[in-house]
């Protein structure tokens, strides 16, 4: 397993674990936090497994489409979600977006470990 796979692996347990705990606004922001580090890390796993293959994708939008055609993502639409929360955590805090990212969280986390299983 590549160091980027595991820090994924290990990024998605620390998750998983965050969302086991009881909701208040430091878990909130404590399990954004770590969705961030998961997304980033899933993506560049996602160019790592297409360079492998002699591909190349250069964004978290490219990579995600790339990884859906190869079948490593049951539907595209699941990773431009993710993208577009992991866009809106980043670059603004609002505290009802927050909330509204953090109910996705378990799908995200889901979609992010079966992306894990079905790379090469």
């Amino acid at each position: 397993m590549s160091d980027l796979r595991a820090s994924l692996q290990e990024a998605l347990a620390r998750l998983e674990e965050v969302l086991r705990v009881a909701e208040d606004d430091i878990v909130r922001d404590a399990a954004v936090q770590r969705f961030e580090f998961c997304f980033e890390l899933g993506w560049k796993v996602v160019q790592q497994a297409l360079r492998a293959e002699g591909l190349d994708c250069a964004s978290p939008r490219s990579c995600f489409a790339a990884a859906f055609r190869r079948g490593w993502l049951r539907d595209e639409a699941s990773g431009l979600t993710m993208l577009e929360d992991r866009n809106r955590t980043t670059h603004t805090y609002d505290q009802e977006l927050a909330i509204d990212v953090y109910r996705r969280l378990p799908k995200h986390l889901a979609v992010l470990r079966e992306l894990l299983r079905a790379l090469p």
